[in-house]
């Protein structure tokens, strides 16, 4: 289940709800991995994310999977401590190389720095987006594949 956060000053009430609705989810006979949070935690404060991510990992039950989506900026210019407490909490990060309906330009410079990201990752993929997989990417020891996210058709809005 994916759970697009804004703030991460979660009340108590708000980390009930959430496991309350991956509960519910099960209830209706639907198989989850676990959890996913979708949000845009600066590069520079990534150790507070991964502080807010550690007491989340506390409420979730033992066998879920706790994934995030992270910055492609991450790979460049994260803070090497805030990555690192980042994977001791999290089983995943989907890398996003894309921004709205467009793939970020130059991605290919953060890819070559991937090994700065000391945990399990997949690249996002944007449906139909222009990629060339870079080919030191099958050989990083933390790569385990890519997520395609897939596009509304445009509202035709001028």
């Amino acid at each position: 289940m994916v759970v697009r956060v804004e703030t991460l000053d979660w009340t108590p009430a708000l980390f009930a709800q959430v496991l309350a609705d991956l509960e519910r989810w099960r209830q209706a006979g639907n198989r989850l991995a676990g959890l996913q949070i979708d949000f845009d935690a600066h590069t520079h404060h990534l150790e507070a994310y991964a502080a807010f991510l550690k007491d989340l990992r506390r409420q979730l039950p033992a066998t879920d999977k706790l994934s995030i989506t992270g910055l492609l900026d991450w790979s460049s210019h994260g803070d090497p401590q805030g990555l690192l407490a980042l994977a001791g909490v999290v089983d995943e990060v989907v890398l996003q190389i894309y921004q709205g309906r467009h793939v970020i330009p130059g991605y290919e410079t953060y890819l070559s720095r991937l090994n700065r990201i000391p945990m399990p990752f997949r690249i996002g993929l944007l449906e139909s987006a222009e990629w060339r997989e870079p080919a030191e990417l099958a050989t990083n020891p933390w790569f385990r594949g890519f997520v395609v996210f897939l596009q509304n058709a445009p509202t035709g809005r001028r």
